[in-house]
């Protein structure tokens, strides 16, 4: 079992359409990247933690590998738009990876790089660093999106994001919508 920590707006979207894969055992929202120990929420919204909300992941590399799963986040979120994610504006909204080893790190640098050259995206703003150290969110914000499915926000964001990856990765998991 391996692990993976990535930001990419709301963690609440970005853990559902992780959920939507094969291969994952977990996905634990929280906070990473910033300064402030044991954030809150409440703290990490106002902006001045330095945290960025994001999801870690835990996963079978047998099953699905490194680089498929930052084909999965650079496709469910907007990796050119800074501190911002569809509706949600903030630092602490911003697309990040937080690398786990040095292998992480330069196989995320190298992934963002080959985008861009390929002119998949222009101006990729994504941090791309080594986990410091990871705090998991509230209880309430775990499995926000399954235990939520009416939830305005989710039925237009992470729904959204969940069916694209069900669509663009084949994935056969049965995440709520």
């Amino acid at each position: 079992m391996e692990r993976a920590t990535f930001g990419g707006g709301c963690f609440w979207c970005v853990e559902a359409a992780f959920k939507a894969l094969d291969g994952i055992e977990s996905v634990t929202s929280g906070y990473a990247g910033g300064h402030t120990e044991n954030p809150t929420y409440e703290a990490v919204c106002s902006g001045e933690t330095g945290h960025a909300e994001v999801v870690q992941l835990e996963y079978e590399p047998d099953q699905i590998a490194y680089e498929d799963l930052l084909e999965v986040f650079f496709t469910i979120h907007n990796p050119t738009t800074k501190d911002r994610e569809g509706p949600d504006i903030g630092s602490q909204y911003r697309s990040a990876i937080y690398a786990h080893d040095e292998d992480q790190l330069e196989t995320a640098e190298a992934f963002a790089a080959a985008l861009e050259d390929e002119g998949l995206y222009e101006g990729i703003v994504t941090e791309i660093e080594p986990l410091e150290t990871f705090y998991e969110a509230e209880e309430y914000h775990q499995d926000y999106f399954e235990k939520n499915p009416n939830d305005a926000y989710c039925s237009m964001h992470a729904a959204p994001k969940v069916e694209k990856v069900r669509e663009q990765f084949g994935s056969d998991a049965t995440a709520t919508q």
